[in-house]
């Protein structure tokens, strides 16, 4: 999906344009074929949007779950690099990511 931010508002136009040829072949007038038309887009654009914003949700959780994971990872192998008996630390470790001195 990109960065586009405007999905909903074409898949409400798209409902839109389709409930106005519907409601034109179905013979109603131009009111009703335009609050119909009013209506399609308000509920498709709100779907739409909802569907987007589950999805987005659900791929934030996947990322912090992950980072959650691999932080877990790294907190148990510096726990036992620290429990190592008679390995020697340089003095001068970088200072990335919080370690070192």
């Amino acid at each position: 999906m990109g960065k586009f931010r405007g999905w909903h508002i074409v898949a409400g136009i798209a409902a839109m344009v389709l409930t106005g040829i519907l409601g034109t072949a179905m013979g109603l007038n131009n009111t009703a074929t335009f609050m119909s038309s009013c209506v399609a887009f308000v509920a498709v654009s709100l779907w739409f949007d909802s569907r987007i914003s589950r999805r987005r949700r659900e791929v934030a959780r996947e990322v912090a779950r992950e980072t959650a994971r691999r932080d877990a990872a790294r907190d148990d192998t510096d726990e036992a690099r620290e429990s190592a008996p008679g390995l020697a630390f340089d003095a001068d470790s970088p200072k990335r990511d919080g370690h070192g001195s």
